[in-house]
């Protein structure tokens, strides 16, 4: 493997450019300080309630556990031609999709063309047939994006970014990436007279932006709800906080009922008609009537209301078949093929396990590859190869031998590293960011984005579920 990237420090330790300024500050700050303010932090979030719920974990009186996400007081800094550069690759990316979405539930061109597997959409658990022909505003399906990136090390010394996944459906962390700023503005304020770093706290102002520009055609003042599956869902800190930034109302499947072709949420007042729905509760769960039965999650009718365009769904019913992990390697496709143009960020090379020569690579190279499920999420039914025991790997290569088709392998990256306060003191850690990319009449986001950091020396796993923690991001003007 490459030696890793780290982001504050050149080949020969000298401190890049970014962080030059950020550097001077640090060395200047006794330990004793910085200690104190990593407790500081730790109180406020307890204070604020900003944890996530842990499946399957529970405390000693066999509760569910509640963790806070461990913060990390060491920005990750971005200049701001690399920001460009990387917009520029996230716009053309997230409309390739939407567009790509939009044309496997209306006139398949795509697929026509050969350019990705009939079988690999069609057959796929995320291809939902009951959104065939349906028509939703401005051909938006995802509204809200988070891609993730991270930047591997080249052998020239340089860090390249590369897409690693794309999450379209319920993507989680936005509100992580709002209390990180807000958190280190009240614990540093100088820090943002002497550098200029670009805002992000107009984020939930854009969102909304983003819910009323995709509303039904003959709505003037759209009603928008957040639909959450409730308290015990792991990400219902950011649906409650979501809602109050937009100060729209947060709702559960039994707030809502529809009636003649329209969809009403209970209040105080009587019932009120909802218009948009920025849903966070997956698409099984969405409507008894159309998908699981068992669900009360959901609100059953919800999807002829859908189909009539009386509601408008963020994100749209079906939007998985884009996000799939089966998927993922013919993005770069769907950009020229739509778009006309060369991709301007990069796809992780990427084996599929369903075609016959790549599963003999793959194999033949367990210990060298990380193989993922395609449609798993949050670093779970994955083998990091290098870091696995040789029973691990063999346990693996049996499920995988039984199930090809329901994996991918692509090579061990060595993410980008960034200096973080772990027990010893400061150390480099590995890194991703996912920056939120909102389409609505255009698309658009704030600068930055979440910085996911695994703390466990030498993992790549970055997600919270696994013990990762977060970093502010800050985009220089």
């Amino acid at each position: 493997m490459k030696h890793p990237f780290d982001e504050m420090h050149g080949l020969q330790g000298a401190v890049r450019e970014p962080y030059a300024q950020y550097e001077r500050w640090l060395q200047a700050q006794p330990a004793d300080v910085m200690h104190a303010r990593r407790n500081e932090a730790e109180v406020i979030f307890r204070r604020v309630g900003i944890t996530f719920a842990v499946y399957g974990a529970k405390d000693e009186d066999g509760a569910g556990t509640e963790r806070l996400i461990p913060f990390d007081l060491i920005p990750r800094v971005i200049p701001r031609q690399e920001w460009q550069d990387m917009e520029r690759g996230l716009v053309q990316r997230v409309t390739a999709l939407n567009r790509f979405i939009e044309d496997v539930y209306h006139g398949q061109e795509i697929l026509k063309a050969g350019h990705v597997p009939a079988d690999a959409v069609l057959n796929n658990a995320q291809f939902r047939p009951e959104m065939s022909g349906v028509k939703v505003p401005g051909g938006v399906y995802s509204h809200i994006a988070g891609i993730d990136i991270v930047r591997a090390g080249e052998a020239d010394g340089s860090g390249r970014y590369y897409v690693l996944e794309d999450n379209l459906r319920v993507p989680s962390g936005v509100s992580y990436m709002l209390e990180n700023r807000k958190m280190m503005m009240r614990l540093f304020p100088e820090l943002f007279v002497q550098n200029r770093v670009a805002p992000v706290a107009h984020y939930p102002d854009l969102l909304l932006e983003t819910l009323r520009a995709v509303a039904p055609a003959a709505v003037n003042e759209p009603t928008c709800v957040v639909l959450t599956p409730g308290m015990y869902n792991s990400a219902y800190f950011e649906h409650a906080f979501l809602a109050q930034q937009m100060g729209i109302e947060l709702v559960e499947g039994q707030d809502l009922f529809v009636k003649d072709d329209f969809v009403y949420m209970r209040t105080t007042q009587g019932p009120k008609r909802v218009d948009v729905v920025y849903r966070r509760v997956d698409d099984d769960f969405l409507d008894p009537r159309a998908f699981r039965p068992d669900s009360t999650l959901g609100c059953a009718g919800l999807l002829d209301v859908y189909r009539k365009g009386n509601i408008t769904l963020c994100n749209a019913i079906g939007t998985g078949i884009a996000d799939d992990k089966s998927i993922y390697p013919y993005v770069p496709k769907m950009i020229e093929f739509y778009l006309g143009e060369k991709p301007i960020l990069h796809n992780v090379p990427t084996y599929l396990c369903r075609e016959a020569d790549d599963l003999s690579y793959v194999l033949a190279h367990l210990d060298e590859l990380v193989v993922k499920e395609v449609h798993g999420a949050g670093g779970y039914g994955m083998l990091v190869g290098p870091a696995a025991s040789k029973a691990e790997i063999e346990e693996f290569r049996a499920v995988l031998k039984a199930n090809p088709a329901n994996y991918i392998a692509q090579p061990t990256l060595s993410l980008s590293t960034c200096p973080t306060y772990v027990e010893q003191g400061i150390a480099p850690r590995h890194i991703d960011l996912r920056p939120f990319v909102l389409s609505g009449k255009t698309v658009q986001m704030v600068p930055g984005g979440l910085t996911r950091v695994a703390l466990k020396e030498g993992s790549l796993v970055v997600n919270s579920s696994q013990g990762g923690g977060t970093k502010d991001t800050w985009v220089l003007e």
